[in-house]
């Protein structure tokens, strides 16, 4: 059961990864009309390391970060060209040259990075501890680490795993009692303090919560991880309603529509079929589904 919670998160995860990314290039009246981008949605970086998190998961039925730090950087050398980021390919280029990750991540950048890498593929941990949100932070944060030595980034990392278990509680928590449970599990950061705002938020006011919150145009985890709770909270039911709001924000949208999709999908119990199809294949043994 805990790795097929899982693999249904990744589903969740890859297709709003893809769907974002071609959105990029979907104008604002296609959006606004709610227009399926045609064609192929290709999946990038967030998608790729999600599969090294299930595929460590699978095998030691936790993180192990040693495990995860090889995987990364052995599917970065198989697929270089998937959209990461300038820094994930620094570290991820030393440590394929056998540096050590824990030297290397601290020396990214001063203090580590805070960019919003780690939460992007943490969903699969919530699902794979379903139910248990303190465990999934916890390993989040472990998940985190091997790229992200800033409090900040491992912040946010905690807050998408630990989300993602609670929406896999059945109907729980909804809308605000969603956001004040998964608060529980984030340390104090300015993560946290995103979250405190969107309680103040309605679920009317997208505009507002794009506004007050930010949507990954810094692409930190304090400038992703909060809107994407907002709109996760307030539209679990509904993957197509979730993956709109989220890019309707504009930022960065394969990012906020990963995160979004990771966890909605396990509180609306699938993805649907329409959007499954558009989505490019993943790995064999990776998908619930068949495309």
């Amino acid at each position: 059961m805990a790795i097929k919670q899982a693999l249904l998160s990744l589903e969740g995860l890859s297709v709003g990864d893809g769907f974002g990314e071609k959105c990029f290039w979907l104008g604002k009246k296609a959006i606004a009309r709610c227009e399926l981008p045609s064609g192929t949605w290709r999946w990038t970086d967030d998608t790729q390391m999600a599969l090294s998190i299930v595929e460590v998961l699978r095998e030691y039925n936790n993180i192990d970060q040693d495990a995860l730090a090889e995987s990364f950087s052995h599917r970065y050398t198989q697929q270089p060209q998937r959209g990461y980021g300038g820094g994930a390919r620094r570290l991820l280029q030393r440590v394929a040259k056998g540096e050590d990750w824990h030297q290397v991540a601290l020396q990214l950048f001063p203090g580590g990075s805070y960019g919003n890498g780690g939460g992007m593929r943490a969903g699969p941990i919530g699902g794979y501890f379903a139910g248990d949100p303190s465990r999934a932070a916890y390993e989040g944060k472990l998940s985190a680490e091997v790229t992200h030595a800033h409090p900040e980034g491992q912040a946010g990392a905690m807050g998408v795993a630990a989300a993602a278990a609670i929406a896999a509680m059945d109907h729980t928590f909804e809308g605000n009692d969603f956001l004040h449970e998964v608060a529980r599990f984030i340390p104090e950061s300015h993560v946290l303090e995103g979250i405190k705002k969107a309680l103040d938020i309605p679920p009317e006011q997208l505009e507002c919560a794009i506004q007050t919150l930010g949507t990954g145009y810094q692409v930190s985890a304090q400038d992703t991880v909060p809107f994407c709770l907002w709109v996760a909270a307030h539209y679990q039911y509904d993957y197509t309603q979730a993956m709109w709001h989220t890019v309707t924000g504009r930022g960065d949208r394969d990012t906020t529509c990963a995160i979004v999709g990771s966890i909605v999908a396990l509180s609306a119990g699938g993805v649907p079929q329409e959007w499954v199809k558009h989505r490019e294949k993943l790995p064999e043994g990776f998908s619930l589904y068949r495309t």
